[in-house]
This record gives structure tokens, sequence and C-alpha cells, in this order.
């Protein structure tokens, strides 16, 4: 079988002679009530029962004002039973229990989300899970479309324009309004449709076997074990930590950050909202030697924090007392930043530079973002770690499979890969001739 080929355009790139995409604005069904109760939940597991085909999924999050990731709603649609909108947290029961009728439905058929590996978690959480999986985000991206957003995505295969703009509200908010529901509703308005509309374009490419492998993949990501090696130390996230110069100030980043958390998570609000990156840094670097110090700093000396001031300054002296100091950087889990190569290692830096060149020509060939091709980490420690071998093509092979990247990956990029990786030949090699 051929190579598939690079995306045509799915559909005629907009011009001004091309109609305005028709808006909408409204379920074409109306807004759904909301499903509370768990007589209401039953409810609307029966009614999706009663359709056929596929199910478009959708949840809606609190990010950025609660310390969970928990679904605050659950938007599903099924053709012959229009869409339900189940509230997973309001009904006063073990949500486990109360959406076991819509999990056990939801196993019949294939799910189709966008964006899937967002609110794949949060519906585990509650006890649903795919029997089946299509993302059309990463459909759109294996299509090779530059803008893979939901909006977008609809506009550009069908027609339609979606209304926005409460993706980032504070979803555990009750009641919910209106418009807010509305909005949840047409996220799964033309899932199904959107899927069949992009399945064409990955079908014309020969791509469909990769979207499946791909599916497949992330449908069972939960189910592999993630290291939290990866990033073991979360308090150096802190925004500004670049500003803390010592160890012993690291370490009051460190207990602050550790004292947020816990009551982030015991209020289950964002941490950000219990106290800001900003005034951690400015506590770590300042170093106040009482309360009366902390609170004369921004932020500590408000209302809010006054209250808290004590614990706050609590977790400054088990830094001061802690013999235990962080390390300057965070111990490392790979290879160092790919801009420190070239004076550590300036063979791994050439060996990187050529292996993106390499991945970058067959991007451009088959029509697929290198990172979708290959994990940039994966390639990265392939390039640092790399020592030659009799057969380069199996050792990448072998090195690829063991970092799980999929068949139709390892079949596009261990060629070029390989190639990549081959020292450059001898320019100074003595032909035998005489100039003279």
């Amino acid at each position: 079988m051929g190579e598939p080929s690079a995306p045509g355009p799915g559909s005629p790139a907009p011009d001004d002679t091309e109609p305005e995409p028709t808006p909408l604005l409204r379920p074409a069904e109306g807004i759904p009530d909301l499903s509370v109760s768990v007589h209401e939940i039953e409810a609307a597991a029966q009614m999706l029962s009663r359709g056929r085909g596929p199910f478009a999924v959708d949840a809606e999050r609190a990010s950025g004002f609660r310390y969970s990731n928990r679904a605050y709603l659950i938007q599903i649609r099924r053709a012959g039973a229009g869409t339900v909108l189940i509230d997973p947290v309001s009904h006063g029961a073990d949500p486990l229990v109360a959406l076991r009728p819509v999990a056990e439905v939801l196993g019949e058929d294939e799910w189709i989300l966008h964006a899937a590996d967002q609110d794949l978690p949060c519906l585990a959480e509650v006890g649903m899970r795919p029997p089946a999986l299509y993302d059309t985000e990463l459909a759109g991206r294996l299509a090779g479309f530059d803008r893979v957003n939901l909006a977008t995505m609809v506009e550009r295969l069908l027609g339609f324009g979606l209304a926005k703009g409460h993706g980032a509200a504070d979803w555990s908010k009750r009641p919910l309004p209106a418009e807010w529901l509305n909005y949840a509703a047409l996220d799964v308005e033309e899932l199904i449709e959107l899927r069949a509309a992009v399945a064409d374009v990955l079908a014309g490419q020969g791509k469909t076997d990769w979207a499946a492998q791909e599916f497949d993949y992330l449908r069972t990501a939960g189910a592999r074990e993630v290291t939290a090696a990866a990033r073991r130390d979360r308090w150096r996230r802190t925004s500004g930590i670049h500003r803390v110069r010592d160890r012993r100030a690291l370490a009051a980043v460190r207990e602050l950050w550790l004292a947020r958390d816990r009551v982030a998570q015991r209020r289950d609000v964002a941490p950000r909202r219990v106290l800001p990156d900003s005034a951690i840094i400015d506590a770590a670097t300042t170093d106040p030697q009482t309360v009366e110090d902390l609170v004369a700093l921004p932020v500590f000396g408000g209302r809010n924090q006054r209250r808290s001031a004590a614990m706050w300054f609590e977790a400054l002296e088990t830094a001061r007392r802690n013999h235990d100091l962080p390390e300057d950087s965070e111990p490392p889990n790979g290879p160092p930043p790919p801009a420190r190569w070239g004076r550590r290692k300036p063979e791994a830096a050439a060996r990187l530079e050529a292996a993106r060149a390499a991945l970058a020509e067959v991007s451009a060939r088959v029509g697929v973002p290198t990172e979708n091709m290959v994990s940039p980490d994966l390639v990265r420690r392939l390039c640092w770690d790399w020592e030659p071998a009799p057969d380069p093509v199996e050792a990448v092979e072998n090195f690829l499979l063991a970092g799980q990247a999929r068949p139709w990956q390892r079949q596009l990029v261990v060629p070029a890969l390989a190639r990549a990786l081959q020292p450059p030949a001898d320019t100074d090699v003595d032909t035998g001739t005489d100039a003279g």
C-alpha cells in the first residue's frame, strides 16, 4: 500500500465569494432540561438507550476556580435520542451510583469527543469509559488542518458557526445560567456530523488506520501507568521562581507551596485563588522575620490573608528549620534543555538538528505535524542517548517501540531518523590521486 497523501483542502478555503457560515445560536430541539436528581438521570439514560449509533460526549470543568478536575456538567447526544445535559454533582448521591445508568448506556457504542484527553479523566472519575473512541480534534491534526478548535472545524467542514464564550466559566456555579447550558448543548450538537466529515477527509488521504491507532492509544491511556517522576517537584512550577537565587529561599517556596496546596485541596479551590504565586516568591526572597514583617508585604496584608498570616509564617519557619534543602534545579529526568546541548554534548546537538530536519521533510510530505508523528521528548532522548549500532534502523525501531510509538508512527519516522543519526561522511578521505 502506498504512503498516504498530504492533505487536500478538506473543504475550500474561505474566500470573498463564499457565503458566511450559518450561525448555530440554539440547539435544534431547544435547550434540554438539566438532569439533576437520580430519577432524572435514569430518565436521561433511558432516552439515550432508545437512540442509535455513537455518542457525542463533552464535559465542562471549573479549571482556574476549583482544585479538582472533576466534571460539573456532562453533555451527551445520540441520533434518535437528542441531547441530554447531566449534573454529576448536585443530586446528593454517590456520583458513581447515580450516574451508573448513563455509564452503562454509554458502554454500548463509540464515543465522539473533541480534544478527548481533556475530558476522559473526569469522565472516568464518575465511572464513564468509552468502549471505542473518535477524537475529532486529533483527526483534524492528522488531516493536516492548521486550526483544529471545534468552532473552526465545524465551520470548515459543515458550514456552521458555533456560538462560543463560556468555555472558561466557573461551571461549579449553581444554578447554571441558561446561556451556559445553551453553549454546552451546542458543543455536542454537530459532533456526530463532524466525525463523519473529518473521517471522509482522512479516508481520502489514506489515514484511517493511523487515526484508529491514535484513538485506541488515547482511549487506553488511563490504563497505562504515568510516572510522577516526569515532574517530581511540582512546586518548581511556581511562576517567577527564576528570581529565587539560593537553596534556603527555594525551601521557602516549597513550604509555602505545600501549605497552599493543602488548603486548596481541602477547600476545593484553585491554588492561585488561595495565594498567588507572586506572593510566594515575594515572601521567599524577602525572608520576613516576624508575622508583622510578612503582613507588610503585598497580598499578605490583605484582609483575607491576614487571617492566615500565622499559617504562612509557620511555613517559612519550617523552611528555616529544615536541613533538607532543595537543589538549585530539579534532579534531571532525561536530557537537559536542547539549548545547552551545544556546549555539553555537541554531537547530540548535531544529531537533534539532523533529526528535526528529517522529520520536517516527512511532515511536509504526509501533512501531519511532527509532534503527532512522534513525541518530541522521545526524539530528544533518542538523540541524546544514541550510540552507533550495527543496524541503526533496528535500534531506532526498538527505541521508539519501548517509548510506545504506534506502528504507523514507526513506519513513517524510523527510516528518516536512522539516516539522520548516522555520522556525516568524512570529507577528507584521500582519493589516491595526485594533482601534480
